[in-house]
């Protein structure tokens, strides 16, 4: 059989598995040779996100590969910080396109990742506009993606000036919004909740918990949740706070782990306890006004090498006074039973 008699068979047999079209074979000899026969056992897999079509630039061929799901998680963590950094989806195709093949036509980048060229050309401008991307002055002109390193930073310093001109108009911008008129059925602020996902808006709201406590605040603090807490600067944040004058009651596990990360904070309102508290949620009350509290759900993926399911961290935040006070009372509760920490 040809090579391009090849191609075109295992074309139409990748074809047969996106669109559930039956496999095409012209003789019993090709038969031996279509994807079925080039991938084995691929009647076991169950979706298509596990293969892969590569072009090899080398021989001219489009290959069918399986994903390599440890480099595929990498990429995903990677897209995953640059979309929070400002770029799109298919900026992100493009810049990391270019930044592990080094210098492109911008015809070889559309070509390379399904892109309209109409659009690759904006993209790659835009790129170039804010230091992502450089142009080489060849005939025909190319690209080149600016080092992984210097774009990280380049994205994180315009993120964070675009704060700094955001927090200079703060001040504007309520001043404006106070002068508007009151809408005539305005009331006044109800009992409600606020569901938080993920580590850092969980993190955000806490911090701000902290800064507008006035008078105390609880926090009890599950041993999963302890050395997370520490690393992620809270337990300074209190430490500050008590030094303001605050009433700090802290209370964890009495666990090694939980001890150790206990034993290096400076608080007089701190203490481990005897009982079992890793099926309780870690949660913070402020002033008997505001109650955070974690939430932990199973996201429904499996991790290929432990075999566990990951847990999606979630939080609830409300003012509601029958939950403050059903948490306060589990609190004293805690506290009351526990012997404080030996400094």
């Amino acid at each position: 059989m040809t090579l391009s008699k090849l191609i075109v068979n295992i074309d139409s047999q990748f074809r047969s598995i996106k669109y559930g079209d039956p496999p095409k074979t012209t003789s019993e000899s090709d038969s031996k040779l279509n994807l079925w026969g080039m991938l084995p056992a691929m009647e076991t897999l169950t979706k298509l996100d596990d293969i892969v079509r590569l072009h090899d630039d080398k021989t001219g061929v489009w290959k069918f590969v399986r994903k390599d799901k440890g480099p595929f998680k990498s990429l995903e963590l990677i897209d995953n910080t640059l979309r929070n950094l400002g770029l799109s989806k298919n900026q992100i195709r493009v810049y990391l396109y270019l930044a592990r093949s080094g210098v492109r036509k911008a015809s070889e980048v559309s070509d390379a990742i399904s892109l309209h060229r109409t659009e690759t050309y904006r993209i790659l401008r835009d790129l170039a506009k804010v230091g992502l991307v450089s142009s080489v002055f060849e005939k025909p002109i190319k690209f080149v993606a600016t080092p992984f390193d210097r774009s990280l930073d380049i994205l994180i310093k315009a993120k964070r000036l675009r704060l700094e001109i955001l927090e200079r108009r703060k001040k504007d911008l309520v001043s404006v919004w106070s002068a508007l008129p009151k809408p005539e059925n305005a009331s006044e602020m109800k009992e409600v909740f606020q569901v938080l996902e993920g580590e850092e808006q969980i993190n955000l709201k806490a911090e701000e918990i902290l800064e507008e406590t006035e008078k105390e605040i609880y926090v009890f603090a599950a041993d999963s949740d302890f050395a997370r807490l520490y690393h992620s600067g809270f337990m300074d944040k209190l430490e500050k706070v008590a030094k303001r004058g605050v009433n700090v009651r802290l209370l964890t596990n009495n666990s090694p782990k939980s001890c150790f990360f206990a034993g290096k904070l400076k608080l007089d309102g701190m203490r481990c306890s005897p009982l079992n508290g890793d099926d309780l949620p870690s949660f913070l009350i402020s002033d008997q006004e505001e109650l955070l509290f974690s939430i932990k759900t199973q996201n429904g993926k499996r991790d290929d090498e432990t075999e566990r399911e990951s847990e999606r961290v979630s939080a609830l935040w409300t003012n509601y006074e029958a939950f403050i006070k059903a948490f306060g009372v589990l609190f004293v509760e805690l506290w009351d039973a526990e012997t404080r920490l030996d400094s």
